[in-house]
């Protein structure tokens, strides 16, 4: 997409993310970053499966699949995370085992920093969403509270880079605001 007119969208004022906090709980290490959480997001004609997948791209969030969420706890050390849902609803719990539950439906984006847990609680049959990754961390990992080492967790996390655009809003998205090293948004 470097046709300025094939250009999607970006997010107006009213489509500003949440921003929910996750505090380490001794075995999900959460991140001092925010979750972002983009509702109701005007996507571009057609598919928005598609709609989703030419955003994060043209953000620079390569996509990389299609489908849903595990239905158990889990996080990834090596990798931020963007998770867009195409079509349907469901109800994902955030921050680990003892995290909150959120309700998404189609047209919202997460962007969860590495380290945050989420499982799936239920969903519709027709939930379907898009994952994207940045372009450094194309090789994500599953980590599972209990089984994976938190102390070698918290230390791949601390080495990510952070990513340089927000897969919602570009290099001006609430990403580039919330989680850069001069705005630490607090200390866990």
């Amino acid at each position: 997409m470097n046709d300025f007119q094939d250009a999607p969208t970006p997010p107006t004022a009213a489509n500003a993310p949440e921003r929910l906090w996750f505090e380490d709980d001794g075995r999900t290490p959460n991140s001092r970053y925010p979750v972002l959480c983009y509702r109701g997001l005007t996507l571009a004609d057609g598919s928005p499966a598609d709609a989703l997948e030419a955003l994060f791209a043209h953000n620079g969030w390569p996509p990389q699949w299609r489908g849903g969420v595990f239905d158990y706890h889990h996080y990834h050390a090596r990798a931020h995370e963007t998770l867009g849902v195409a079509r349907g609803q469901a109800t994902l719990v955030l921050g680990g085992e003892g995290g909150r539950a959120i309700d998404l439906h189609a047209r919202d984006v997460l962007v969860l920093p590495a380290g945050t847990g989420h499982c799936r609680h239920s969903a519709s049959e027709d939930f379907e969403l898009v994952a994207a990754y940045p372009p450094d961390q194309q090789n994500w990992d599953l980590c599972r509270p209990g089984d994976t080492d938190i102390a070698t967790a918290r230390a791949t996390i601390a080495a990510l880079t952070t990513p340089g655009n927000d897969p919602v809003g570009g290099a001006h998205g609430a990403l580039t605001r919330d989680w850069c090293e001069t705005n630490k948004p607090r200390e866990l």
